[in-house]
């Protein structure tokens, strides 16, 4: 008896196995993939992209024999296969399984070339199996660019909208340097990169021509994705800094400013500019010296400004947006401090600040925190704002608490004023302003500021 239930267990064993090892040669049995096109956003001449699997399966009861899987440009392909942990060109006799799949891992790398428009890399892998020959496309977006990896800037130098501009590590515009980027032009930064100003900054876009600062990974999964690079700096000894209808995203922190003007004009005049999307603040201000007027920041994980230790700060026209639907953010959207407490001993400096036609919101209760700890100077001019608030003593000088200003569409980056918005026609006149000219006569779209104005960056004409 024990013999024949061994010889039984013996046959069923075998019987299992030849029945896995049933390969079909039904030209019937094709394969299914995860995709029929393997697509590659923007991919810089000679970096690289991230890579992408394809999933191969076999539906079919009984297992299958693929006779090859190559890439159709062979060795002249600028994309790369890796098969079961193996980097390949090409793999013959797999043999794959009823129901099972495998995993092939692709990459691409395209060599420098000469075209400065954005162009196509085309390929495909193919597959054959009892007769078919089947086909995954690659699509990869590539560009010619400028690399700059520690690069120091020395003199006056000129970054054109020719070709974009990718940095590794830092670019630093040296003391006494200047560094002009013109409109449209587009820069690049790889993981934790920055741009460090001791120099001069002058950065003038266009309302349709937009200089962009971003991260170097133009996936579509990263386009809104916050800490990509580390932002930028001016550092103690810049001078004259301007930027206009630039647009900034994806940084830990957009802007930071460590120090007081050194001359009559202030460290940083920031204009009709949209910053967004930063892990911890768009602007970090240190005993700062800054200008903003018709910007538009939002997105931010602590702060859309941060500013300690005193300063001069004159912001007129922002929409300052703090809902924050990616980030849990507890603290304030605008925060100002007259002092700092580096290892624990308090120091304090002159506070200056002007707000005046803004739009301060967001999904906290308080949204603007001025922390004072110091005796010094201490001036504040706030006049006809939004502010979301419980600090009663806000609501004076034609400021607005706690009213909803009814963006468009907040949750897609639109916040413009309805037609409804009780933000209409509440601004003040500052035709008389010093910057009214050459920032303030026009909205961040370039409409004409009609007083009494919309409050915040647009106006609604």
């Amino acid at each position: 008896m024990r013999l024949s239930v061994l010889c039984v267990l013996f046959l069923l064993l075998i019987s299992a196995c030849r029945k896995e090892e049933v390969i079909t040669t039904d030209s019937s049995a094709k394969l299914q993939f995860s995709a029929d096109t393997i697509l590659f956003d923007t991919v810089f001449t000679s970096v690289g992209s991230t890579t992408r699997r394809l999933r191969v399966y076999n539906r079919n009861e009984n297992a299958v024999r693929i006779s090859e899987i190559s890439l159709a440009g062979a060795g002249s392909s600028a994309f790369r296969i890796n098969i079961n942990g193996q980097p390949v060109d090409k793999a013959s006799r797999l043999e794959l399984a009823g129901g099972d799949s495998l995993s092939i891992f692709i990459q691409v790398s395209i060599n420098p070339g000469s075209a400065a428009l954005p162009f196509i890399v085309a390929d495909s892998i193919l597959f054959s199996t009892n007769g078919n020959r089947q086909a995954v496309k690659l699509r990869a977006y590539g560009q010619n660019a400028h690399f700059l990896n520690e690069e120091v800037i020395r003199g006056n130098v000129t970054w054109d909208r020719q070709l974009p501009y990718v940095v590794y590590n830092s670019a630093l515009v040296s003391k006494g340097a200047k560094l002009t980027i013109e409109k449209g032009a587009r820069v690049y930064f790889h993981k934790g990169s920055k741009l460090l100003v001791a120099g001069t900054l002058d950065a003038q876009g266009d309302v349709n021509d937009s200089i962009s600062f971003s991260g170097d990974r133009l996936e579509q999964i990263y386009s809104d994705e916050p800490g990509q690079w580390g932002g930028i700096h001016f550092l103690r000894e810049s001078r004259n800094n301007i930027m206009q209808y630039s647009r900034i995203k994806n940084a830990v922190v957009g802007m930071r400013v460590d120090s007081l003007s050194n001359n009559a004009d202030p460290k940083l005049i920031l204009s009709s500019s949209i910053i967004k999307n930063m892990e911890v603040a768009g602007l970090l201000l240190y005993n700062a010296e800054v200008s903003g007027f018709n910007n538009l920041i939002y997105n931010c994980g602590q702060f859309l400004v941060y500013g300690a230790f005193g300063g001069r700060y004159n912001f007129k026209q922002n929409t300052f947006a703090g809902l924050n639907f990616s980030f849990p953010r507890q603290t304030p959207a605008l925060y100002f401090s007259d002092h700092y407490s580096p290892g624990g001993e308090v120091q304090t400096a002159a506070l200056q600040i002007s707000l005046v036609n803004n739009i301060i919101w967001g999904s906290n209760d308080d949204e603007l925190a001025l922390d004072r700890k110091g005796n010094g100077t201490f001036s504040l001019v706030l006049q006809n704002n939004f502010i979301k608030s419980k600090d009663s003593s806000f609501g004076i000088n034609g400021n607005i608490l706690n009213v909803d200003p009814l963006f468009v569409d907040p949750r897609k980056g639109n916040f413009r004023l309805k037609v409804a918005s009780p933000a209409l026609n509440k601004g003040l006149d500052l035709r008389q302003d010093i910057h009214f000219i050459p920032y303030l006569g026009l909205d961040l779209e370039k409409n004409m500021r009609i007083f009494p104005s919309e409050l915040g960056c647009y106006e609604l004409n």
